[in-house]
């Protein structure tokens, strides 16, 4: 190892030492308010890269939860906490029937292979962090760890949130000398479980957890204030727990709701689309459903130019290593973007029977087929529009997506940060933009990319939802 490479480490191992001890110290708990358990300055650039095009998928009750590399099973229909809303959250008898063959929901037989592969999952050290590849141009550093479950981000001025769903916590990082390290941390909000999505709208913040949205006040010095339910009956979790919320250009608030299983019929209208409610929060019946089948857009966000929405859903699973395809959607009012009955363009799933009163082929042929397609299972979740000003000019007004990475596929796919670049605000192709986090046999990983958001600073921010990880991507 060179003497910058080995210096930049030694930055990264000290605090990472330094936050196992305070972890330590405080029972385990590594989110304890304005704890001093950051990153140094460790940082990397980026060489020029090829990627994959990438997409992932959910679940489909198979048995249990992944946690640390295992998988742990569950009683059937029951909630797997340790669950993310992109593996199967349900367990048991449910599983024993996808893992002996059966399709899942629909129960197709057809003959297709169908894998469960998890890669080992591996801690966050020297090699791996070195093992990453950018773009030339950029660097990567480590701008906070121990969070435990990272997952969304959310920017409100100069402030920087993370949110815990294990944890029921949202965080705050501080990086007080502003060197692109976050040196502690606050614990803004807490006792609400499942919490994940985060968004705001002036001096509002609003908070979504598995039923409710909870709307506060964010004070000067980035405390949130006030926090109340304003909607308290979101659908039932199922497989997709967790919701993601926005605020659009219509000063409406978007909250993402996914489906409750693989591929079924659902019997509440809510699930597997995005819901449009007023700032004040609206109870079912009052609100409406913006766009339907969508069956798990966790990540979506307006266009900063044309102001049109987009969002990359995950598709159903145990269709074998490469269907259903992801698909990248121009999300438009009224639209139905066919799940359960059919993906890509308008192409018929074979697994789920006839919605009523018509067949899959008259229903396809009315619905909304995808602007771009991408490699199956890579599990789309964090999705920003880039909006700063120290990109590069080919990166403005691109967007970027964390792809979480597959259980339902051999070999694995995903564990990586996208880029998708828009011309007069259309996507053009889906490229890789920081990989390494899975091993070239696609046997580990040590990072799983979960949250993205832009720095105040313009620097792109993402989480690692598996070892409690921010990372902070910069042009040199």
């Amino acid at each position: 190892m060179n003497a910058s490479k080995t210096k930049r480490w030694m930055n990264v191992r000290y605090t990472l030492l330094a936050a196992a001890a305070v972890a330590s110290l405080a029972g385990g708990c590594s989110d304890d308010e304005d704890e001093d358990d950051g990153l140094g300055n460790g940082a990397r650039s980026g060489s020029s890269g090829s990627g994959q095009a990438g997409e992932s998928e959910s679940q489909a009750g198979q048995g249990g939860t992944s946690n640390g590399g295992t998988s742990n099973g569950g009683a059937a229909g029951s909630l797997g906490l340790g669950g993310t809303g992109e593996e199967p959250a349900e367990g048991g008898a449910a599983g024993a029937e996808v893992a002996g063959g059966a399709a899942g929901a629909g129960g197709a037989d057809d003959g297709v292979d169908r894998d469960a592969f998890r890669p080992e999952e591996l801690p966050f050290d020297e090699a791996a962090f070195e093992a990453l590849s950018l773009p030339e141009g950029f660097s990567i550093n480590v701008y906070r760890t121990g969070l435990g479950q990272a997952r969304m981000l959310g920017v409100h001025g100069e402030h920087v949130y993370v949110t815990q769903p294990m944890q029921g916590n949202v965080v705050r990082l501080i990086d007080a000398d502003e060197d692109g390290v976050a040196e502690s941390q606050a614990i803004v909000a807490s006792n609400l479980p499942m919490v994940h999505g985060i968004a705001f709208s002036g001096d509002q913040v609003f908070l979504a957890n598995v039923h409710e949205v909870h709307r506060g006040t964010v004070e000067a010095n980035g405390s949130f204030t006030g926090l109340t339910p304003i909607i308290e009956d979101l659908p039932d979790g199922g497989q997709h727990p967790l919701r993601t919320l926005g605020v659009g250009p219509d000063s409406a608030l978007y909250i993402s709701v996914g489906s409750s299983c693989d591929a079924c019929q659902e019997s509440n209208p809510e699930h597997a689309t995005i819901l449009r409610s007023t700032l004040a929060g609206q109870p079912a019946g009052a609100r409406t459903i913006f766009a339907k089948g969508l069956r798990n857009t966790l990540g979506f966000a307006w266009h900063p130019t044309t102001e049109a929405l987009w969002g990359m859903d995950q598709g159903s699973d145990w269709r074998g290593d490469d269907l259903p395809p992801e698909e990248l959607n121009a999300i438009q009012s009224g639209k139905d973007y066919g799940w359960p009955y059919c993906y890509a363009n308008r192409q018929v799933d074979p697994v789920i029977q006839d919605p009523p009163g018509e067949t899959k082929e008259e229903y396809c042929a009315r619905t909304t087929p995808p602007v771009l397609l991408n490699q199956a299972h890579q599990s789309p979740i964090g999705f920003a529009f880039y909006t700063g000003d120290t990109f590069p000019e080919r990166y403005q007004e691109g967007a970027f997506i964390a792809l979480r990475g597959s259980w339902n596929r051999k070999p694995a796919t995903g564990y990586r940060v996208a880029f998708v670049p828009y011309v007069e605000g259309e996507p053009q192709a889906v490229e890789d933009f920081v990989s390494g986090f899975l091993n070239e046999e696609g046997t580990a990983t040590f990072g799983r990319p979960a949250g993205m958001a832009v720095a105040p600073d313009g620097a792109l921010l993402f989480t690692d939802d598996t070892n409690g990880i921010v990372y902070r991507v910069q042009a040199e």
